[in-house]
């Protein structure tokens, strides 16, 4: 699919959102682990929740997103909150991160497995990464259907293997299917401090 097809399609999906954009799961309950001063990236940013709970944190933060519906939604947010963000149009595949440029990286819905390695390489020492999207063992019929865009059963262990695992959460059908985080995978990680 083109880039100029898929931003058609995230520009329009977009356009009809409406509320305040809310932080990933992953982002929220494990807010206490950002450091307290920092650069970040909302990566694949989409509305920007995550950079907003970022950057409210105190660090300074970059958000990405293909659609530019969806970073001028970000902005209009970013000014009623009096948040600063440095938000952008960008193509992740073709621009990502330079090496050693975040002390924190965030995605959420967006799975481009060959960014991995850019990703982990993004991070500075002592860094984090975290991430949340939808798994391939869903117990409802939520996100994408595309095979492409779902984990396999512990797929971010392995995709960032580099990274020490701080965090990890993937229960799919497991139990009562009526309680808990079903779809979703949940990981952060944290590259190796310098000796």
């Amino acid at each position: 699919m083109s880039i100029k097809h898929e931003q058609k399609k995230w520009n329009g999906r977009y356009a009809t959102a409406e509320g305040k954009p809310r932080a990933a799961q992953v982002l929220r309950e494990n807010r206490h682990l950002l450091p307290t001063s920092g650069d970040a990236l909302d990566l694949a940013c989409g509305l920007g929740g995550n950079a907003l709970l970022l950057a409210q944190a105190g660090l300074a933060v970059q958000a990405w997103d293909l659609s530019s519906v969806a970073i001028d939604a970000l902005r209009l947010h970013m000014a009623a909150e009096c948040l600063q963000v440095e938000a952008a149009v960008r193509d992740v595949g073709e621009q990502p991160p330079m090496p050693t440029s975040f002390d924190v990286i965030v995605i959420s819905y967006f799975l481009q497995r060959a960014l991995a390695p850019a990703l982990c390489a993004a991070l500075r020492p002592g860094g984090l990464l975290f991430y949340q999207t939808f798994i391939k063992d869903k117990v409802h019929q939520q996100g994408p259907t595309n095979p492409d865009f779902l984990l396999a059963e512990n797929e971010l262990l392995t995709m960032f293997a580099p990274l020490r695992l701080r965090v990890y959460h993937e229960v799919g059908a497991l139990g009562d299917i009526t309680q808990g985080l079903r779809n979703e995978a949940l990981f952060v990680g944290q590259k190796a401090e310098e000796r």
